[in-house]
């Protein structure tokens, strides 16, 4: 598995890698790309089956996902680097620092939790999306990433997401969901090294508030930050959180 990825900023600078959410790309980041490739050479790159990145047959595991973003810092001779994720890229994020600590060196985990109430509606989605498409499900999807008056305020954006969900292979969306329905990262988050934030939307519906504080009360010094928005903080907030990027790391 070789991820489709993007490196920009300077050559010597430190390396900060975004991690994307679930039926998102390289794309999700760009809110931030200013701020940081002026301080970071900055790595983004896209999950199995999504944007460029080549598709695998499901199941599989956040393990798995975690490994495709270690063969790709392997291969691009990065033995360690700054980690920022949102939703199931910080999922990724918690597994690399929790396993595989030598390799991060700070971490921001953005609208994401280390595990989830029941298996049972990643499992649906995920027969769904093999019965009819990534297409069939992206209203229902994408209306609970930004709140009502965001997408009022900025309507192409939501338009924009709903396309790039679309695009993306349905065995890869499925076979993410499915490591969805397993995850529980929970008993990682006690061995994690590296300096971490923790960021939650007011409004996120997807992963809750209470979700994020859980993870950052059970990351050691871990710090807690709330800002506005739905599951795609750091669009909907892209200052906010673009300003406790450039803080942290």
């Amino acid at each position: 598995m070789t991820l489709h990825h993007v490196l920009s900023g300077p050559p010597d600078a430190p390396v900060v890698v975004l991690g994307p959410s679930l039926g998102t790309t390289t794309a999700l980041w760009e809110p931030q790309l200013a701020a940081l490739e002026s301080r970071f050479r900055v790595l983004r790159y896209d999950h199995r089956g999504h944007g460029g990145s080549p598709s695998a047959p499901g199941p599989c595991r956040i393990d798995d996902l975690a490994g495709d973003v270690l063969d790709l810092l392997d291969a691009l001779d990065l033995p360690r680097v700054s980690y920022c994720g949102v939703s199931l890229g910080g999922m990724v994020g918690m597994w690399l620092a929790g396993h595989a600590p030598e390799r991060v060196e700070r971490l921001v985990l953005c609208c994401t939790t280390a595990s989830f109430p029941a298996p049972g509606p990643w499992l649906d989605r995920a027969a769904a999306v093999r019965a009819t498409g990534t297409g069939s499900i992206t209203a229902s999807v994408v209306g609970r990433w930004f709140t009502p008056a965001f997408r009022e305020a900025n309507p192409d954006v939501a338009p924009a997401f709903e396309a790039g969900l679309a695009a993306v292979d349905d065995e890869g969306y499925a076979a993410c969901c499915e490591a969805l329905a397993s995850l529980d990262l929970r008993s990682a988050l006690p061995a994690i090294e590296a300096p971490t934030a923790v960021v939650a939307g007011v409004h996120d519906e997807a992963t809750p508030p209470s979700w994020g504080r859980a993870v950052a009360d059970a990351v050691p010094g871990a710090s807690f930050h709330l800002v506005e928005g739905a599951h795609l903080a750091n669009v909907e907030a892209a200052d906010a959180v673009s300003a406790i990027l450039g803080e942290h790391l």
